[in-house]
């Protein structure tokens, strides 16, 4: 009888268990990709996404739940729902700018270049024009300003601010300068806003010369705005004519 080759046993049996060991791996083992600092980041971005909706989503909760605490004690006869009706219309108006309001910040003084010398390539250069007035209230707003009044006009969303010759236009009233801006709020950020090196305010004050003095004060009123707020055109949507 012819005797079989123990190597070509060993073989097989080797192929036999490398099957084995392979599929095993395959169906047990998962698979890993390296990690990268564009990985890392991109979750780090997801995290935080997700840790912005969550505070939202308890803001919204924290809300819905006080509406629903004033339903209650409506409806257990504790709240008078004109007092609630009330409260909102003030929180409104306050909003609106129809309120008058007070509060730390800062008072800015502006005035054109009263030097003989031009500044810069003409006269227009050493002359306060509109879009000075707006880059100022733009960056008061970026710093937190809650409120904004030029030369005791207050300032929202309809004001207008256009140069009418040598005066300036606001709320359909004409002021002339000095410009004095009020604007409440922090006043240590809404002071580095204007007057920190590299702002508009720092420009205006040490490259064209204009006159503009910024200064905090512990308590400023500005008036409420009294114009007219109503809408010629627009109307909500589904409104029928």
């Amino acid at each position: 009888m012819k005797k079989t080759n123990p190597t070509i046993i060993i073989a097989l049996f080797s192929i036999i268990i490398g099957i084995f060991i392979a599929t095993q791996m395959k169906l047990n083992v998962d698979s890993y990709a390296p990690a990268t600092l564009k990985s890392i980041q991109n979750m780090k971005d997801e995290i935080n996404a997700i840790n912005n909706e969550i505070v939202e989503m308890e803001m919204l909760v924290n809300q819905k739940e006080k509406e629903l605490e004033v339903l209650e004690n409506i409806s257990l006869g504790n709240e008078n729902i004109i007092d609630i009706l009330e409260a909102d219309l003030k929180i409104n108006k306050t909003r609106a700018g129809r309120t008058r309001l007070e509060g730390p910040g800062i008072v800015i003084t502006m005035y054109d270049n009263m030097d003989d010398e031009i500044v810069g390539m003409s006269i227009d250069d050493d002359i306060i024009h509109d879009i000075d007035i707006l880059n100022i209230l733009n960056d008061l707003k970026l710093a937190g300003a809650e409120c904004i009044s030029v030369n005791d006009q207050r300032v929202v969303s309809t004001s207008e601010i256009k140069c009418r010759g040598p005066v300036m236009g606001i709320n359909d009233k004409v002021i002339g300068i000095p410009f004095i801006i009020k604007a409440i709020g922090d006043p240590k950020l809404l002071m580095a806003s204007v007057n920190a090196p590299g702002t508009y305010g720092d420009a205006l004050k040490n490259v064209y010369f204009i006159g503009f003095e910024p200064r905090i004060e512990d308590k400023i009123v500005i008036p409420a705005y009294i114009g007219d707020s109503g809408f010629d055109f627009a109307k909500p949507v589904g409104e029928e004519d």
